[in-house]
């Protein structure tokens, strides 16, 4: 008997190590697809500008005929240009959807694992063993198709989940989203 509730012990460890793991990678792909929504929007803003600029420049030369709204217009056509063809090959809004869809597929599993720990202690061994199986395989076919992930991002979600506990609710946080009548504060 003791050995089984020192396997159990072990196997809580380990389910609670896995579901941190999950969390860490699901708030990180929050964060990339984030931060690739904001240089999105940065390029874009540029594109603009800049494309604002090169008409302008050459309405304003053909309007007044001086030679150096020409140029200007010119260069930053140019700049334009190469700004373009640099961006090309990327595929943000691809990168962006791709990040969200891991994120998704990692919540349902992240809250497979809680609802695994929530009946941790009334399920025998074994299913436990096959539910943290079945948890594993899933996680590690997200994770081969999963888009990389950087550092920055990394760093964010640590933020995000040590200091910020952005992932986490409180009783009262909880109580104010929920029906008076399912409220814990309301049952005291």
């Amino acid at each position: 008997m003791e050995h089984n509730e020192s396997h159990k012990r072990d196997l809580k460890v380990q389910i609670r190590e896995a579901f941190g793991r999950v969390v860490y990678t699901y708030t990180t792909h929050l964060k990339q697809a984030e931060f690739l929504v904001k240089k999105n929007k940065r390029i874009r803003i540029w594109q603009i500008f800049l494309s604002a600029i090169s008409t302008g420049g050459f309405l304003g030369a053909i309007a007044s005929d001086e030679v150096v709204m020409t140029w200007v217009a010119g260069i930053v056509s140019t700049i334009l240009l190469a700004l373009n063809l640099f961006f090309k090959e990327f595929d943000l809004a691809g990168d962006i959807s791709s990040h969200r869809a891991t994120a998704h597929e990692l919540w349902i599993i992240r809250e497979q694992y809680i609802s695994l720990l929530t009946d941790f202690s009334v399920l025998s061994e074994d299913i436990i063993m096959e539910r943290r199986d079945k948890l594993q395989e899933s996680t590690a076919k997200v994770y081969t198709t999963a888009r990389p992930t950087d550092h920055r991002s990394y760093l964010a979600a640590q933020k995000a989940l040590k200091e910020d506990e952005e992932q986490f609710f409180d009783t009262e946080e909880i109580d104010q989203m929920l029906p008076e009548h399912l409220r814990e504060s309301s049952r005291n």
